[in-house]
């Protein structure tokens, strides 16, 4: 079994953010694979479903980011959810708009939900899925570039990660982790 969870903001008002795009992917799939994300448990929303013949659960934790981990803790234990079979997705200022970035394992960086992750999980070792947002200009401070509203034409950049992200994200459930960072890396 899978648990694939989608960093981000619970409420409406940080529905059209940047900090959103992990939300953004989960609600694709979820989408794609008829998965009705009704239920709550352990602070977060949740489904469960199957992508690529495998057993899922999606989950958008609703603790806001700086707490995310604590979900994603919840979920692991009561699972029983393997390093190899956890996949986190999230937004990344270090990787261009509409682009993504796989990895196999690693440190947090600077994003806070992640922080939160690796702290509650006690562990790197596990898939992350980060959905590029650029860099703020020189004007705007990180924090309420995260949190900002997108315009119409920078939603549709970021649309684009969202779709290759749901999709790197069925690529590494049927074929692994390896032969997606080859096809989308």
């Amino acid at each position: 079994m899978y648990l694939i969870v989608g960093l981000g903001n619970p409420e409406e008002e940080y529905s059209n953010t940047r900090h959103n795009m992990g939300f953004d992917v989960i609600n694709e799939l979820a989408k794609a694979h008829e998965i009705e994300m009704s239920r709550m448990k352990f602070n977060a929303i949740y489904g469960s479903g199957m992508i690529e013949n495998k057993k899922v659960i999606l989950i958008k934790p609703q603790t806001y980011m700086n707490l995310s981990g604590q979900a994603v803790r919840e979920f692991v234990n009561f699972y029983k959810i393997e390093e190899e079979n956890l996949i986190v997705i999230y937004d990344d200022m270090d990787v261009d708009k509409g682009e993504i970035k796989i990895r196999k394992k690693g440190g947090p960086g600077s994003h806070n939900g992640m922080k939160s992750v690796v702290a509650e999980v006690a562990t790197q070792d596990f898939a992350r899925v980060r959905v590029g947002i650029g860099r703020p200009t020189q004007q705007e401070d990180q924090i309420n570039y995260v949190i900002g509203q997108l315009t119409k034409e920078e939603k549709e950049i970021l649309n684009q990660g969202v779709i290759c992200a749901k999709e790197a994200v069925e690529e590494m459930i049927k074929s692994g982790i390896d032969l997606a960072m080859n096809q989308y890396n």
